[in-house]
């Protein structure tokens, strides 16, 4: 089968800095699986169904040399992981807090299960400062977010906030 790795997030939405991580990512795994994950406490503003689809949509054109699957999961990370056979869980980092946080999670996840690593990519300076939290806030506030999502994430996103 080869090298899986397994990139999860809630995803609500996928922005530019996801699909930079997913097509750096796929440089280092044979197939990657992207969790979609059901995470009702962060109260996403798309559904799962949506979540899963405009993920697919948007990591299309990176189809190539690795299979990359898109499926939405629930539970832990570390389970989800064993389930789609994945070695790799695939983390980005874009500043201090997210290491504190990460770095308590892969310890975690370390004690759950030793032999799935997890492997951390640096966020790209361009997409440093992206959060999918802001980018939603930026749309309902009625600024322009065309540089942060593909310009279908921005139409369904748009369309959510109810700012056509």
């Amino acid at each position: 089968m080869g090298r899986v790795g397994l990139y999860p997030g809630t995803f609500d939405p996928i922005h530019s800095g996801h699909l930079d991580l997913i097509e750096r990512a796929t440089k280092l795994v044979d197939k990657l699986v992207i969790g979609v994950a059901i995470n009702a406490s962060k109260s996403p503003l798309f559904t799962l169904d949506e979540r899963v689809e405009i993920v697919r949509e948007a990591v299309e054109p990176l189809a190539g040399t690795t299979e990359v699957i898109v499926t939405p999961f629930e539970g832990l990370t570390v389970q989800f992981a064993r389930e789609v056979g994945a070695s790799i869980i695939v983390r980005g980092l874009r500043a201090a807090p997210d290491f504190e946080y990460e770095f308590q999670m892969t310890a975690m996840n370390h004690q759950l299960d030793r032999d799935i690593e997890t492997v951390f990519l640096m966020a790209d300076f361009r997409y440093q400062a992206i959060a999918s939290r802001l980018v939603k806030e930026i749309a309902a506030l009625g600024g322009d977010v065309s540089k942060f999502v593909n310009p279908s994430i921005r139409a369904a996103l748009l369309s959510k906030v109810g700012r056509h």
